[in-house]
């Protein structure tokens, strides 16, 4: 069935689009990390302008965040006071995220920018959570490995502006938390994702926070920075398409909920193996589009951009 997507300008099977949101709150649900690295580069793939893609990404990312916390917040896995602080941070991070795309768009190198950031990014990323993870998996089989200290103390956690995070028995910084969130709150301006690919493993190895409570703490502040960042995109730059959004929105809310019930069943070292295989394999994609040679190597500009 095919619909019309006006901002995207172009039609789609709405189909495709619902098999993909599922797919992608599946993700979400299975990881706590939002879905939206895989997303923006799945509708890139399908001809949505770059622009269009992470500014509608963002509000998909709402509907399959909410479903996902619900999840965990009846297992007693968020830590809210957490939640709260990287949330500052991230409103922080996702006002300046916008402003810098809108800056990029107007001079005509979002589409570029977007597609480099995600390779670095996500190849980096990918493949140090590889690394991590098989190194976590022999230990895990090779009990007479030494097996080093749980909790790792690095000088981020001598900042000021001491908290304590009862939930997670932790008292570090406020600035630590507060700062991760920033970063991510520019990721999901620029890059349409909710950052929790970044997220998980800063929670976990920056802040010493419980695995327990890590994906439901990010899936709870994400849902709040991506609504402003839905917000500030739409009246901004114009990059939200409502009819995309929607379809995305179906397809996330449903598939969240089979994949935070999936992701009670599987060990942590090898979901972040599979997590970790996902995002390299997406990064290589694009990669390769960026030095691939194009079926029309010219193209006719039929508008200029405001």
């Amino acid at each position: 069935m095919q619909v019309y997507l006006p901002i995207a300008e172009m039609s789609v099977d709405a189909l495709v689009i619902l098999l993909l949101g599922a797919v992608v709150g599946f993700l979400s649900g299975l990881f706590g990390v939002g879905g939206g690295f895989l997303m923006t580069p799945l509708l890139i793939f399908l001809g949505v302008p770059p622009a269009v893609a992470v500014g509608t990404q963002a509000n998909q990312l709402i509907a399959a965040s909410v479903s996902g916390v619900l999840a965990h917040w009846r297992r007693n896995n968020v830590d809210v006071k957490m939640g709260v602080v990287m949330l500052v941070g991230g409103l922080v991070g996702t006002t300046l995220g916008v402003w810098i795309f809108g800056r990029l768009q107007r001079l005509g190198q979002i589409d570029l920018t977007i597609s480099l950031t995600y390779v670095l990014l996500l190849g980096t990323i990918g493949s140090l959570m590889l690394v991590e993870s098989v190194r976590a998996l022999i230990r895990r089989r090779s009990p007479q490995l030494a097996r080093g200290k749980l909790h790792h103390h690095i000088w981020l956690h001598g900042l000021p502006l001491k908290m304590r995070f009862q939930r997670s028995k932790l008292y570090i910084s406020a600035l630590l938390p507060a700062g991760i969130g920033a970063v991510g709150g520019v990721l999901v301006a620029i890059m349409g994702i909710g950052g929790g690919f970044l997220l998980v493993p800063a929670m976990i190895y920056l802040l010493n926070m419980p695995v327990a409570l890590v994906a439901g703490t990010s899936l709870f502040q994400i849902i709040f920075v991506t609504a402003v960042t839905t917000l500030l995109q739409a009246s901004t730059n114009q990059t939200v398409d409502v009819m995309l959004a929607f379809l995305l929105l179906v397809g996330g809310v449903v598939g969240a909920q089979f994949g935070t019930r999936a992701g009670s069943k599987i060990r942590g070292e090898v979901a972040r193996t599979l997590l970790g295989l996902i995002v390299v394999s997406v990064a290589l994609r694009l990669a390769w589009d960026l030095v691939a040679r194009p079926e029309d190597l010219f193209s006719v500009i039929t508008g200029i951009p405001g």
